[in-house]
């Protein structure tokens, strides 16, 4: 997987001049702000309902597991939808929708019954602030094509800080006060992230570009878009399922305690891979890092004491945040200007179903296996659909032009 980095890269030189030139962009610094901000609080709502339902209703995790089941599938369904919503209408009106959503959602949440509870959990998954398809869509727009891999370096390093913040202070909030407190308070975030956007109104098109009518589906859902979502889910896949199976390791051997620390290493190699895939000037495709993130994850199944998960998770762990940049900047490269909302929606959904189902299966190899089990299953699961995703959509270098800063702003 040899990529090539010259010693400067962009106007300002280094490793830093990619993101230098990028973050001048109009519009940009702001918005990396804004989701920053907002991705905490949703980061924290799936520890934070679960939590509810076990603590507060007194069911069990299988029960916790539906009504993050069913947010999950509302997510993955309303994701194009909304998407095709913000193509149409523009992006205010989808954000007004989705934060009286969240509104009624979360400030009804604490005192629903559990049934109740799971069916108003689909409807929010379905019609709330579609916020991670909105920043992607918006930086789409503000980047032009040349400097997107440093912008979705930045979006997938910003997600990763996110998911180290927020359910810590999710389980601290109920642990500390309580649950119903701690679903008022997340819900708050929440629907300050959507007013936020809202106020913020960031683009969602390139400007310049007129209002020209989507083209018919067949025209844009080719082989190679197929192939990147494809190629979007078996990564995640990978990592969810290797993720549960280290904290399965661990907990069967008495271990526990370090989870926290190996997770922290794990996210901390991710960030770095992110800011050095960012830098790149010439870097692998999507289907070839997805493969590498399975080839990765193998190593892992020889896992034991703590530190000798940490330091086989490393080489897993750098590649985490590049594959999520990569997928986000080749479905970017794919999406007609008229589609972009529903094909970055169709991103999401990509996304969501690969965390949907690289779990459960997972857990059904720990049950009826062991944790080596599932990350090998889970690890060569990832080549396999890379593979397949490659040879559908043709197996080709991302490249960015090394005078990306020349291009139009």
């Amino acid at each position: 997987m040899a990529v090539a980095v010259p010693k400067a890269a962009g106007k300002s030189g280094g490793r830093l001049g990619p993101y230098r030139d990028v973050l001048r962009l109009p519009g940009l610094p702001a918005l990396m702000v804004l989701s920053l901000l907002s991705r905490v609080p949703a980061s924290a709502s799936a520890i934070v309902l679960t939590l509810h339902v076990v603590l507060t209703l007194d069911h069990g995790y299988a029960a916790a597991g539906t009504v993050g089941a069913a947010s999950t599938i509302g997510m993955a369904v309303g994701a194009p939808l909304l998407g095709r919503l913000i193509d149409r209408f523009g992006l205010r009106p989808v954000l007004a929708l989705g934060a009286c959503t969240e509104i009624l959602f979360w400030s009804a949440a604490p005192v629903l019954p559990y049934g109740a509870l799971v069916v108003c959990a689909l409807a929010a998954g379905a019609l709330g602030v579609p916020l991670f398809s909105v920043v992607r869509q918006s930086i789409a727009a503000i980047v032009p094509e040349a400097q997107r891999r440093p912008a979705f370096a930045v979006d997938s390093m910003a997600v990763e800080l996110s998911y180290i913040i927020g359910p810590a202070l999710g389980t601290l909030l109920v642990l500390q006060a309580s649950s119903p407190v701690a679903v008022w308070v997340v819900g708050a975030g929440r629907v300050l992230s959507g007013i936020g956007l809202w106020l913020l109104d960031p683009p969602t098109k390139t400007a310049g570009t007129g209002d020209e009518p989507a083209p018919p589906i067949r025209q844009w859902l080719d082989r190679r878009l197929l192939a990147a979502l494809l190629a979007t889910s078996a990564a995640v896949v990978v990592v969810f399922g290797t993720e549960l199976s280290m904290i399965a390791g661990l907990q069967t051997t008495g271990q526990a305690a370090w989870i926290p620390v190996v997770n922290g290493v794990w996210c901390l190699a991710s960030l770095i891979g992110g800011f050095v895939y960012g830098a790149m000037t010439r870097a692998p495709s999507l289907p070839v890092i997805t493969a590498a993130v399975g080839v990765a994850a193998l190593p892992v199944a020889l896992g034991g004491v703590w530190w000798s998960y940490a330091l086989l998770l490393l080489p897993c762990g750098l590649l985490l945040a590049p594959s999520l940049a990569a997928s986000s900047e080749a479905v970017s490269r794919l999406a007609p200007e008229p589609a972009r909302g529903v094909v970055t929606g169709l991103h999401a959904s990509a996304i969501t179903l690969g965390a949907a189902a690289g779990t459960p299966l997972a857990g059904l190899l720990i049950d009826l296996a062991s944790p080596s089990a599932a990350v090998l299953t889970v690890g060569a699961a990832g080549v396999g659909v890379a593979v397949l995703a490659g040879l559908l959509g043709g197996v080709t270098a991302g490249r960015r032009p090394a005078s990306a800063s020349s291009h139009p702003h």
